[in-house]
C-alpha cells in the first residue's frame, strides 16, 4: 500500500473517531444523566465499491 493510500486512511479514521465520539457526547447529554448506564454501540465501516462491510460492536460505560 502506498504512502498516500495510508495517510488519506488515517485521514478518515481520524475524522470518524472525532465526529462519532462528539455525536456520541451530545446525544448522551441530550439524554440526560447517565451515570452509571452503559449503552450497547456498534460502528460499521462500509466501502460499496470492494463489497466491504466490517461492524463493530461494544459498549459504553457512563
Amino acid at each position: 500500500m502506498s504512502d498516500d493510500f495510508n495517510m488519506s486512511m488515517r485521514k478518515f479514521l481520524k475524522q470518524v473517531g472525532v465526529t462519532s465520539q462528539q455525536a456520541i457526547e451530545n446525544a448522551v447529554r441530550d439524554a440526560g444523566p447517565s451515570d452509571g448506564k452503559s449503552f450497547k454501540v456498534k460502528a460499521v465501516i462500509t466501502i460499496d465499491e470492494l463489497g466491504l462491510k466490517h461492524e463493530v460492536d461494544g459498549e459504553i460505560e457512563g
